[in-house]
């Protein structure tokens, strides 16, 4: 199993509930399944993501068509979060499928891989060729057919009809 660093930092730390270090993950490396459908966790975010050394991770789909891969703490309240709100919209009711039904545990093993689970797998389309990209407290991963679409959609962003939040925001 390959890896090849692209434009990846190791995780760097914020500050989070009672001044704990959150880690904050950033960069895109592009990865490979093997036949099982494993991935090697790169090294440098294994302590990141799994800070009690247990291992335990929460892989979910994203409506972009790719996954989420989060540490268990920054998982549950968002799961939380997301159960608290009512079942009675139906908008409501499919993101709670989408994110929390296909929401599932996974460990890192001893050789530092994760096994994406085969619905997930096919849910994102994921194949051999896969994309590992930093967001911040969590992971996207892509197919990188689908993640190399994506790049050159963001690079023709149009910058008229920008969303309010993005007002006076620069660079």
């Amino acid at each position: 199993m390959a890896a090849e660093a692209v434009d990846a930092a190791a995780p760097q730390g914020g500050e989070g509930v009672a001044g704990a270090a959150v880690p904050v993950f950033r960069g895109v490396t592009q990865l490979a399944l093997d036949a099982k459908g494993r991935l090697a966790v790169p090294a440098r975010h294994r302590d990141a993501l799994s800070p009690a050394g247990d291992g335990h991770l929460v892989l979910t789909a994203d409506p972009s068509r790719c996954l989420l891969l989060y540490p268990v703490a920054a998982w549950e309240p968002i799961q939380a979060r997301l159960m608290a709100l009512s079942s009675f919209d139906e908008r409501i009711r499919s993101l709670q499928r989408l994110l929390v039904g296909h929401a599932d545990d996974v460990e890192i093993d001893a050789a530092g891989r994760i096994l994406v689970p085969p619905a997930l797998r096919r849910y994102a389309n994921l194949d051999k060729h896969v994309v590992l990209v930093g967001q911040g407290r969590k992971f996207e991963l892509w197919d990188d057919a689908a993640w190399q679409l994506a790049t050159a959609q963001a690079i023709a962003f149009p910058a008229v009809g920008l969303p309010s939040e993005l007002d006076g925001f620069s660079l």
